[in-house]
């Protein structure tokens, strides 16, 4: 999947003498959550220091400005936009003052009532400085004027959508998991007892923390140097949950644990349940990397057709998702991923890829494919077709522009120009997760939102004009 753009990455820390080094290397660990900025923020019990910029995080970083925000506590955050355009105002976390207290924030997922809180705070005399929608929740607080853990629940209780935050204060870390539980949000320790937390738990890997658990869905956790304290915001063990299982068909890294799974065994059994539902006649399973590898390795095991690597990949090539339109984000897919003529020459393909959304670049190359001398592509994906926008923090929401969308299987095998396609159903792929179906949100795949949606969203609406503000 190449054409669906991406969520965040989130990080926080406590009492540790390194804390924006360590942020920068877990950012680093998550960029693949979000490349169009990155900032880390830190305190030292009294005030806070800030260093963001539009970019990668080796952009935005280096052994300079690290030092020059060197404190105990940090949070530390990677984008991609689903609300707002890309630009430095946008750049997170963000910095408020509430009273005689300095916080700032970090957020991951997408307020589905942004628009109507922001239009009431403009009414009331806020002024805002971007147009992210994580900048309404920092002046819902600043209108409250109280950061008490009772204060910051009713504020939250106002929100609708999805929001894992991390929460810096002075002396104090929060991380906050909507009641659903939309995105992944975890806890870590590392060996001197300094807490962690996380979007994913490879961001724990890299600066050798310790996984603890998830936060839970309602949850409000404390962390300072005496430990971790635990509110919520709402009942314990809901009925009804929203883990995105697209989390685990794409966004996340395959070496992460999250929604109580790893990554890379469920998309490995994706691909053999892929395998069972809609075997290929063909030479050899290749993957459109380099995410679907690992559902192609288990569509290969499944179906005892080799493996083989017939794409490769370029090395410090952004995803092309996060490209602002879509003749560059073509030609970054040519720049990214090239075709092997002498392994695909002559050989009927099954390609599995791990999701098509709009379909574009996953036909571009498998265009390639064709033109390298492949004699049959037989199309697998590993994730059912994708037919409804997405308001929770992945930025499809317009279903105009999926290919799925009003279109039969046969008419996307069409316009891809293979020769066959197949989909994982719905019932396999959450065969293929722990939790009950309930508890996941696959509202792309089915149309079943979890929660209210607006009729119409558009990501710009709180630019002063109607294009991104770069």
């Amino acid at each position: 999947m190449r054409d669906a753009k991406h969520s965040c990455g989130l990080f926080g820390i406590v009492n540790h003498p390194d804390a924006a080094a360590l942020t920068h290397l877990a950012l680093r660990a998550q960029q693949h959550r979000g490349q169009e900025s990155a900032g880390i923020c830190t305190s030292n019990g009294r005030s806070l220091r800030k260093h963001a910029g539009v970019g990668l995080v080796s952009d935005v970083f280096n052994a300079d400005n690290l030092t020059t925000i060197k404190n105990p506590n940090a949070i530390g955050h990677v984008r991609y936009s689903t609300t707002g355009g890309c630009s430095i105002r946008n750049a997170q976390p963000l910095e408020f003052t509430i009273g005689d207290t300095s916080i700032a924030i970090a957020h991951n997922g997408n307020l589905t009532n942004a628009t109507t809180i922001r239009g009431k705070l403009e009414n009331q005399g806020t002024v805002f400085d971007g147009t992210s929608d994580t900048e309404i929740i920092g002046h819902l607080l600043a209108a409250a004027n109280d950061l008490s853990t009772d204060a910051i629940i009713k504020t939250l209780k106002s929100l609708q959508g999805a929001y894992c935050l991390v929460i810096l204060f002075p002396d104090r870390v929060v991380a906050i998991r909507d009641p659903l539980g939309f995105r992944p949000l975890c806890i870590g320790l590392l060996g001197n007892g300094s807490y962690v937390v996380a979007s994913e738990t490879c961001a724990f890997d890299v600066i050798d923390a310790e996984y603890i658990r998830d936060v839970d869905p309602g949850e409000i956790v404390t962390l300072d140097k005496t430990g971790r304290s635990s509110a919520r915001i709402g009942p314990p063990n809901p009925k009804r949950g929203a883990a995105c299982i697209f989390e685990h068909v794409y966004f996340a890294d395959p070496s992460s644990d999250i929604f109580g799974q790893n990554v890379r065994l469920v998309r490995e059994l994706m691909g053999r349940q892929l395998a069972l539902e809609a075997p290929a006649n063909a030479d050899m399973v290749i993957a459109i990397p380099n995410c679907a590898r690992c559902a192609a390795i288990g569509y290969s095991r499944a179906t005892n057709i080799p493996f083989g690597r017939g794409i490769t990949t370029t090395p410090r090539t952004s995803r092309s998702f996060i490209m602002p339109d879509q003749a560059t984000r073509e030609q970054q897919v040519r720049m990214k991923l090239r075709v092997l003529e002498n392994v695909v020459r002559g050989k009927r393909l099954a390609v599995v890829e791990d999701s098509v959304v709009r379909g574009t670049t996953t036909q571009a190359m498998l265009g390639e494919l064709r033109r390298a001398g492949a004699t049959e592509i037989h199309l697998r994906v590993a994730s059912p077709p994708v037919r409804n926008g997405c308001y929770f923090g992945i930025d499809f929401p317009d279903k105009s522009r999926l290919v799925a969308t009003d279109r039969t299987v046969d008419e996307i095998r069409g316009v891809l120009e293979v020769d066959s396609i197949a989909y994982l159903s719905v019932d396999g792929m959450l065969n293929c997760v722990n939790m009950k179906p309930e508890m996941y949100c696959s509202a792309c795949f089915t149309g079943e939102y979890p929660v209210t949606v607006p009729e119409k969203f558009d990501k710009f609406a709180m630019e002063p004009s109607a294009s991104p503000v770069r």
